[in-house]
């Protein structure tokens, strides 16, 4: 007896499923300039290649005869395989069935996929494109609002990379779970938020579209959910495996190494001219650490929010580094809560993957005035100094510029190796010499006969003792280890990324306190 005319029936239902929400509903996902979770997945594995889970999951109709009637999939896909040659595990929503909302079948699936990921140890890639719960999910009853896969994304956070990616209309549940990543980015065409222009109009009687309300500029310019903007799916797909280039596959695993072709030892002559004498002035941060960095490995994380600081993975000797700076370009590099708030993402993220942290710092201080003061930055500094000295990862700043003020002291642990290498340029105190003189000499000044004149003797005065040099006199603490030629320092820094990951090798597992979005 031969199973030919079951396979063939198995093959039948699968096409039904790979159908999606139909035809009509395919073209229509196609006419906003979007595609569908299949094209979207294939795109996505090497090849093509996902071995499908879950493909005959949905709402089937049989007839008297127990033949097949109808049948509806369900609005997730999900399944595994390899990107760039790596195992992971991904999902996404199908909109074209029911909006992509959740079904009776998608929250199992997703959970499943979830756990899949942790107990294989490998990366989750969740591609996001629908709404969250609907009024009718309990049928004939309501339901307690309830997300058992928001519990399992809190376990993997600490284990293994969860990338996400915004690619549609996102709501409610599913646009939280975005959020719940190390590394999201949303296409320019899609749309993001806690409940659409209908919920809002009937609650706040706001008349207002899906862009209006979450487009790429609310989230990753304002609001910070999202970290990178990518110009269509194409392009977000390219970003998520850039990121995933960067990681290891878990918390067990280093950060890989890749063969970059680049001379570890090469020295840039413009690295000497690039910081103005002049701390008022600003220069092109990014363009300084292209300089130092393996060629072509600068990837940037988060672009758009908290913009006086520069996250960004990049490599070193082909070794992947966690890099941090501050933007002159950007509030006078001064730290804002957005900022910080974005650093102490960047450094728990860093942590927990073993990503040695390399520091480019031209830090004036903390954002200052009334305005700031209402936005808490107090209570960010003090996080941000708290993941400092939580993380265990190797950590190297370079003293680029200014070093001031309670950002100033953020610079690394001191409860650890600190280790700081200073450019010529180099200025630091408790308070910028500009203002701090008048704060601290308020009384010689307003006493003295010519109290500009009085003001501008001072602060030449303090200047002449500001010289990095001077400082290296005095090794310790409230020094720095080494003055170097701006040019010495990618060959430095190669260097400490072949210590650091020495050093990861012997930190593997999961951090302590766990990673949180």
């Amino acid at each position: 007896m031969s199973w030919h005319e079951d396979v063939k029936e198995l093959e039948r239902r699968k096409e039904i499923a790979r159908r999606m929400g139909g035809t009509d509903s395919v073209a229509r996902q196609h006419a906003k300039g979007r595609l569908t979770v299949r094209e979207r997945l294939g795109r996505l594995f090497d090849d093509g290649n996902m071995q499908e889970l879950g493909t005959l999951a949905g709402h089937a109709v049989y007839g008297p005869d127990g033949s097949m009637e109808s049948f509806t999939p369900s609005s997730l896909v999900m399944g595994y395989g390899r990107i760039d040659g790596q195992f992971a595990c991904a999902f996404g929503n199908d909109f074209t069935t029911k909006g992509g909302s959740t079904d009776e079948n998608a929250g199992g699936k997703a959970e499943f996929l979830m756990r899949m990921a942790k107990e294989r140890l490998t990366p989750l890639v969740c591609l996001y494109d629908g709404a969250g719960g609907t009024v009718t999910e309990g049928g004939d009853y309501t339901i307690v609002p309830v997300n058992y896969g928001w519990a399992t994304l809190t376990e993997l956070m600490s284990v293994v990379p969860v990338a996400a990616a915004n690619l549609g209309t996102s709501a409610g549940w599913i646009a939280v779970q975005a959020a719940f990543s190390h590394f999201n980015v949303m296409t320019k065409n899609s749309e993001l938020f806690v409940a659409g222009p209908p919920v809002v109009n009937r609650a706040l009687g706001l008349n207002i579209d899906k862009q209006q309300l979450g487009n790429y500029r609310v989230h990753a310019y304002q609001s910070g959910v999202i970290d990178n903007v990518a110009e269509d799916e194409e392009d977000a797909l390219r970003q998520i495996k850039k990121f995933l280039s960067y990681l290891p596959p878990n918390v067990w695993r280093c950060p890989p190494r890749g063969d970059t072709g680049d001379d570890p030892n090469r020295r840039e002559e413009e690295l000497l001219s690039m910081v103005p004498r002049d701390d008022r002035k600003t220069f092109d941060i990014r363009k300084l650490i292209r300089h130092i960095v393996d060629k072509d490995s600068f990837f940037e994380y988060s672009p758009y929010y908290g913009r006086p600081v520069v996250t960004a993975f990049a490599r070193l000797n082909g070794y992947p580094v966690a890099v941090i700076s501050n933007d002159s370009k950007w509030l006078g590099g001064a730290q804002d809560v957005p900022a910080a708030e974005k650093m102490l993402k960047f450094i728990d993220l860093a942590d927990t993957f073993h990503l040695p942290v390399v520091y480019m710092m031209d830090a004036p201080g903390y954002m200052i005035g009334p305005d700031s003061e209402k936005t808490g930055p107090i209570r960010k500094a003090v996080r941000v100094h708290a993941a400092m000295h939580q993380a265990t990862t190797p950590w190297v700043t370079i003293l680029l510029r200014r070093s001031f003020g309670v950002a100033g002291a953020g610079h690394g642990a001191y409860n650890r190796l600190n280790l700081r290498f200073a450019w010529p340029s180099g200025r630091w105190g408790s308070l910028p010499i500009a203002g701090g003189a008048m704060a601290a000499f308020r009384a010689e000044i307003e006493s003295s006969s010519d109290p500009e004149a009085k003001r501008i003797e001072i602060e030449k005065r303090l200047n002449d003792l500001a010289s990095p040099m001077r400082t290296a006199n005095h090794f310790g603490l409230m020094g720095v280890e080494e003055v170097i030629d701006p040019r010495d320092t990618r060959p430095l820094l190669c260097e400490f990324a072949e210590q650091a990951q020495a050093v990861g090798e012997t930190q593997l597992g999961p951090k302590y306190r766990g990673m949180r979005p």
